[in-house]
């Protein structure tokens, strides 16, 4: 009986670690955009559910809290506020999948681009990317950073891998930007 309990004991461990791994990503979540005071949008909700050693997700936008504009002979939805920040679905396909280790995909589906009241139409270099880590108390957080989406005008040749990369994304001045922040919990 003491070998069983000890083998019993012994696999309690591993099991464990991956059943508190899966309980921090995994669940229904809501998806914030913060302003520099800290004011919160919510933009959405999330989906998340454990498939082997991967996660799938979905994402339902909130886009009733989005406004049209036509901007560059499209029509976009965009948050209004000190600037226009403009939702810019990732236009390939994806397969909504991503680990505790690797959002790439997730960040994919987050892209934005920025219009402040000055200018004319949208300048797809004004995109905005948010590189995602999960933190220790299971909340997604990202703070933003420059991308140029004209790098998305054409399919990526292996659409099995994220194409924006480290290199890709670019600092910019955070405080001058209306929502530099995003938290999905």
């Amino acid at each position: 009986m003491a070998p069983r309990i000890a083998a019993l004991l012994l696999s309690l461990p591993a099991f464990g670690v991956c059943t508190g791994a899966r309980a921090e990503l995994a669940g229904e979540r809501q998806i914030y955009l913060i302003d520099s005071r800290g004011t919160e949008q919510a933009i959405g909700a999330m989906s998340i559910e454990a498939e082997g050693e991967h996660y799938r997700y979905s994402i339902d936008m909130d886009l009733s809290r989005f406004h049209d504009h036509f901007l560059s002979m499209k029509e976009m939805k965009c948050l209004e506020g000190p600037e226009l920040w403009c939702y810019v679905p990732y236009p390939y396909d994806n397969p909504h999948r991503i680990t505790t280790d690797d959002l790439r995909w997730l960040e994919h589906d987050l892209l934005f681009l920025f219009k402040e009241s000055d200018t004319f139409g949208a300048r797809l270099w004004n995109g905005i990317y948010y590189p995602l880590e999960l933190g220790e108390d299971g909340v997604i957080r990202g703070e933003a950073r420059a991308l140029d989406l004209n790098l998305l005008a054409s399919p990526p040749e292996d659409r099995s891998t994220p194409p924006v990369g480290e290199f890709d994304i670019g600092d910019f001045k955070l405080d001058s930007r209306w929502l530099p922040d995003i938290e999905i919990r």
